[in-house]
Protein backbone atom coordinates (compact mmCIF):
# COMPACT_ATOMS: atom_id res chain seq x y z
CA UNK A 1 0.00 0.00 0.00
CA UNK A 2 1.57 3.30 -0.87
CA UNK A 3 1.61 5.68 2.07
CA UNK A 4 0.54 8.91 2.13
CA UNK A 5 2.83 11.46 1.27
CA UNK A 6 1.29 13.63 4.31
CA UNK A 7 1.73 11.51 6.85
CA UNK A 8 5.43 12.53 6.34
CA UNK A 9 7.89 14.62 8.55
CA UNK A 10 5.20 16.55 9.79
CA UNK A 11 3.63 17.32 6.63
CA UNK A 12 -0.08 16.91 8.62
CA UNK A 13 0.66 21.16 9.72
CA UNK A 14 -0.05 22.19 6.30
CA UNK A 15 -3.59 21.39 6.82
CA UNK A 16 -4.61 21.11 10.27
CA UNK A 17 -3.80 22.46 13.57
CA UNK A 18 -4.17 21.48 17.56
CA UNK A 19 -5.01 23.52 20.72
CA UNK A 20 -5.01 22.29 24.00
CA UNK A 21 -6.96 24.30 26.76
CA UNK A 22 -6.57 22.98 30.87
CA UNK A 23 -10.01 22.70 32.89
CA UNK A 24 -11.02 25.32 35.50
CA UNK A 25 -10.15 23.97 39.38
CA UNK A 26 -13.21 22.79 40.29
CA UNK A 27 -12.97 20.28 37.45
CA UNK A 28 -9.82 19.43 37.44
CA UNK A 29 -9.99 16.50 39.43
CA UNK A 30 -12.17 14.64 36.54
CA UNK A 31 -10.97 16.45 33.25
CA UNK A 32 -7.16 16.48 32.31
CA UNK A 33 -7.84 18.80 29.34
CA UNK A 34 -9.51 19.75 26.61
CA UNK A 35 -8.53 19.86 22.95
CA UNK A 36 -9.17 21.03 19.59
CA UNK A 37 -8.10 20.10 15.96
CA UNK A 38 -9.38 21.69 12.87
CA UNK A 39 -8.64 21.09 9.31
CA UNK A 40 -8.83 22.43 5.79
CA UNK A 41 -8.53 19.53 3.23
CA UNK A 42 -10.63 21.32 0.29
CA UNK A 43 -9.13 20.10 -3.00
CA UNK A 44 -7.23 17.60 -1.58
CA UNK A 45 -8.19 13.94 -0.88
CA UNK A 46 -9.42 12.63 2.30
CA UNK A 47 -6.67 11.79 5.12
CA UNK A 48 -6.23 9.26 7.63
CA UNK A 49 -5.49 10.46 11.14
CA UNK A 50 -3.95 7.56 13.04
CA UNK A 51 -4.56 8.33 16.80
CA UNK A 52 -2.76 6.06 19.49
CA UNK A 53 -4.61 4.79 22.63
CA UNK A 54 -4.51 6.34 25.88
CA UNK A 55 -6.47 4.78 29.03
CA UNK A 56 -8.77 7.91 29.01
CA UNK A 57 -12.12 8.18 27.97
CA UNK A 58 -13.32 11.46 25.56
CA UNK A 59 -16.02 13.81 25.25
CA UNK A 60 -16.37 15.00 21.75
CA UNK A 61 -17.83 16.96 19.69
CA UNK A 62 -18.11 17.48 15.91
CA UNK A 63 -20.77 18.70 13.36
CA UNK A 64 -23.31 18.87 15.64
CA UNK A 65 -23.03 15.55 17.48
CA UNK A 66 -21.35 14.33 21.14
CA UNK A 67 -20.38 10.95 21.64
CA UNK A 68 -18.47 9.26 24.25
CA UNK A 69 -15.24 7.34 23.26
CA UNK A 70 -14.27 4.74 25.78
CA UNK A 71 -10.34 3.78 26.13
CA UNK A 72 -9.26 1.63 23.16
CA UNK A 73 -6.69 -1.33 23.20
CA UNK A 74 -4.97 0.06 19.95
CA UNK A 75 -4.55 3.02 17.10
CA UNK A 76 -7.93 3.90 15.40
CA UNK A 77 -8.06 5.70 12.61
CA UNK A 78 -10.16 8.84 11.52
CA UNK A 79 -11.15 10.11 8.24
CA UNK A 80 -10.98 13.72 7.72
CA UNK A 81 -12.36 15.56 4.63
CA UNK A 82 -13.42 19.21 3.39
CA UNK A 83 -13.25 21.47 6.31
CA UNK A 84 -13.98 20.48 10.01
CA UNK A 85 -13.72 21.17 13.50
CA UNK A 86 -13.70 18.81 16.53
CA UNK A 87 -13.46 19.51 20.39
CA UNK A 88 -13.07 17.37 22.95
CA UNK A 89 -12.59 16.66 26.37
CA UNK A 90 -10.35 13.91 27.75
CA UNK A 91 -11.08 12.92 31.70
CA UNK A 92 -8.31 11.74 33.86
CA UNK A 93 -8.10 8.49 33.63
CA UNK A 94 -10.59 6.39 36.27
CA UNK A 95 -12.42 10.25 36.79
CA UNK A 96 -15.61 9.43 34.22
CA UNK A 97 -16.57 6.15 35.97
CA UNK A 98 -18.74 8.53 38.54
CA UNK A 99 -20.10 10.07 35.64
CA UNK A 100 -21.26 6.83 33.55
CA UNK A 101 -22.46 4.72 36.80
CA UNK A 102 -20.64 1.53 35.95
CA UNK A 103 -17.59 0.12 35.26
CA UNK A 104 -15.67 1.82 31.96
CA UNK A 105 -14.44 -1.60 30.75
CA UNK A 106 -18.05 -1.63 29.66
CA UNK A 107 -17.33 1.03 26.87
CA UNK A 108 -13.62 -0.15 26.24
CA UNK A 109 -13.80 0.24 22.71
CA UNK A 110 -17.13 1.94 22.37
CA UNK A 111 -18.42 5.12 21.23
CA UNK A 112 -21.81 6.17 22.39
CA UNK A 113 -23.85 8.70 22.00
CA UNK A 114 -23.00 11.75 25.06
CA UNK A 115 -26.68 11.85 25.63
CA UNK A 116 -26.70 8.06 26.91
CA UNK A 117 -24.48 9.34 29.55
CA UNK A 118 -25.46 12.98 30.02
CA UNK A 119 -29.05 13.41 28.89
CA UNK A 120 -30.41 16.23 26.85
CA UNK A 121 -28.87 19.85 26.27
CA UNK A 122 -25.41 18.48 25.43
CA UNK A 123 -23.90 22.66 24.16
CA UNK A 124 -22.34 22.79 20.68
CA UNK A 125 -18.32 22.60 21.82
CA UNK A 126 -17.71 25.60 23.51
CA UNK A 127 -15.18 25.34 26.51
CA UNK A 128 -17.00 27.25 28.51
CA UNK A 129 -20.53 26.21 27.76
CA UNK A 130 -19.39 22.30 28.18
CA UNK A 131 -17.75 23.49 31.55
CA UNK A 132 -21.10 24.45 32.97
CA UNK A 133 -22.99 21.82 31.62
CA UNK A 134 -19.95 19.23 33.19
CA UNK A 135 -20.15 21.55 36.50
CA UNK A 136 -23.80 20.75 36.37
CA UNK A 137 -23.79 17.53 36.72
CA UNK A 138 -20.60 16.72 39.01
CA UNK A 139 -21.12 13.32 40.47
CA UNK A 140 -20.89 12.37 44.17
CA UNK A 141 -17.04 12.12 45.16
CA UNK A 142 -16.13 8.63 44.72
CA UNK A 143 -12.09 8.39 46.52
CA UNK A 144 -11.62 5.40 44.11
CA UNK A 145 -11.51 7.44 40.85
CA UNK A 146 -8.76 9.61 42.72
CA UNK A 147 -6.83 6.29 43.50
CA UNK A 148 -6.91 4.74 40.14
CA UNK A 149 -5.90 8.00 38.66
CA UNK A 150 -3.06 8.77 41.07
CA UNK A 151 -1.64 5.20 40.40
CA UNK A 152 -2.05 6.13 36.67
CA UNK A 153 -0.14 9.02 37.00
CA UNK A 154 2.47 7.54 38.89
CA UNK A 155 3.29 4.78 35.74
CA UNK A 156 3.38 7.74 33.77
CA UNK A 157 5.91 9.70 35.57
CA UNK A 158 8.20 6.97 37.08
CA UNK A 159 9.69 5.29 33.94
CA UNK A 160 11.20 2.52 36.00
CA UNK A 161 7.84 0.90 36.41
CA UNK A 162 7.37 -1.77 34.26
CA UNK A 163 5.63 -4.74 35.91
CA UNK A 164 2.25 -4.89 37.68
CA UNK A 165 3.86 -6.48 40.57
CA UNK A 166 6.20 -3.46 41.15
CA UNK A 167 3.18 -1.33 40.47
CA UNK A 168 1.10 -3.11 42.93
CA UNK A 169 3.52 -2.85 45.51
CA UNK A 170 4.10 0.88 45.10
CA UNK A 171 0.52 0.97 45.35
CA UNK A 172 0.09 -0.56 48.55
CA UNK A 173 -2.49 -3.08 47.29
CA UNK A 174 -2.58 -6.77 45.57
CA UNK A 175 -2.10 -7.32 42.13
CA UNK A 176 -5.40 -8.68 41.73
CA UNK A 177 -7.21 -5.71 43.75
CA UNK A 178 -4.96 -3.21 41.38
CA UNK A 179 -6.60 -5.19 38.47
CA UNK A 180 -10.04 -4.95 39.75
CA UNK A 181 -9.45 -1.71 40.30
CA UNK A 182 -8.23 -0.51 36.99
CA UNK A 183 -10.91 -2.73 34.89
CA UNK A 184 -13.49 -0.91 36.95
CA UNK A 185 -12.10 2.82 36.48
CA UNK A 186 -10.08 2.64 34.01
CA UNK A 187 -11.45 0.51 31.58
CA UNK A 188 -7.77 -1.18 30.69
CA UNK A 189 -5.84 -3.43 32.73
CA UNK A 190 -2.20 -2.25 34.52
CA UNK A 191 -0.23 -4.35 32.70
CA UNK A 192 -1.58 -2.32 29.21
CA UNK A 193 -1.37 1.06 30.82
CA UNK A 194 2.34 0.31 31.85
CA UNK A 195 3.10 -0.63 28.37
CA UNK A 196 1.47 2.14 27.12
CA UNK A 197 3.03 4.66 29.13
CA UNK A 198 6.28 3.08 28.66
CA UNK A 199 6.01 3.10 24.59
CA UNK A 200 4.66 6.86 24.76
CA UNK A 201 8.57 7.78 25.53
CA UNK A 202 9.37 6.51 22.14
CA UNK A 203 7.44 9.57 20.79
CA UNK A 204 8.48 12.24 23.16
CA UNK A 205 12.24 10.79 21.74
CA UNK A 206 11.17 11.19 18.31
CA UNK A 207 9.49 14.88 19.20
CA UNK A 208 12.97 15.68 20.75
CA UNK A 209 14.99 14.97 17.42
CA UNK A 210 17.88 13.07 19.29
CA UNK A 211 19.11 9.53 17.49
CA UNK A 212 17.37 6.47 18.85
CA UNK A 213 19.55 3.60 19.46
CA UNK A 214 16.55 1.07 19.23
CA UNK A 215 18.05 -2.10 20.83
CA UNK A 216 19.43 -0.10 23.76
CA UNK A 217 15.43 1.71 24.49
CA UNK A 218 13.69 -2.12 24.10
CA UNK A 219 16.39 -2.58 27.29
CA UNK A 220 15.13 1.02 29.02
CA UNK A 221 11.66 0.47 28.68
CA UNK A 222 12.21 -3.25 30.58
CA UNK A 223 11.74 -5.13 27.39
CA UNK A 224 13.88 -8.63 26.86
CA UNK A 225 14.76 -7.89 23.56
CA UNK A 226 13.81 -5.76 21.04
CA UNK A 227 11.71 -8.16 19.24
CA UNK A 228 8.75 -8.01 21.96
CA UNK A 229 9.48 -4.12 22.08
CA UNK A 230 8.66 -3.98 18.37
CA UNK A 231 5.66 -6.59 18.44
CA UNK A 232 3.97 -4.42 21.47
CA UNK A 233 4.78 -1.15 20.31
CA UNK A 234 3.24 -2.26 16.89
CA UNK A 235 0.33 -3.69 18.62
CA UNK A 236 -0.91 -0.75 19.73
CA UNK A 237 0.41 1.91 17.41
CA UNK A 238 -0.64 -0.05 14.47
CA UNK A 239 3.18 0.03 12.60
CA UNK A 240 6.77 -0.58 13.45
CA UNK A 241 8.81 2.59 15.51
CA UNK A 242 11.22 3.09 12.45
CA UNK A 243 7.79 3.23 10.39
CA UNK A 244 6.37 5.50 12.67
CA UNK A 245 9.06 7.81 13.50
CA UNK A 246 9.21 8.76 9.56
CA UNK A 247 6.04 10.88 10.72
CA UNK A 248 8.46 13.09 12.63
CA UNK A 249 10.17 16.47 11.33
CA UNK A 250 13.84 15.76 10.01
CA UNK A 251 13.38 12.08 9.90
Amino acid sequence: MVRDARELRGAWTTFQRHWYGVPAADLAPYVSGYWAAEWDLRGQEPYRQKIVPYPTVQLTFRDGDAVVRGPERGHVVRVLEGRGRVFGVTFRPGCFRPFLGTSVSTITGRALPASAVFGPGLPPGDQQEVEEFLRARLPAPDPLAGRAADIVALVQAEPQLTRVDELAARAGMGIRRLQRLFAEYVGLGPKWVIRRYRLHEVGERLASGVDIDWVRLAGELGYADQAHFIRDFTAIVGESPTRYAERYPGR
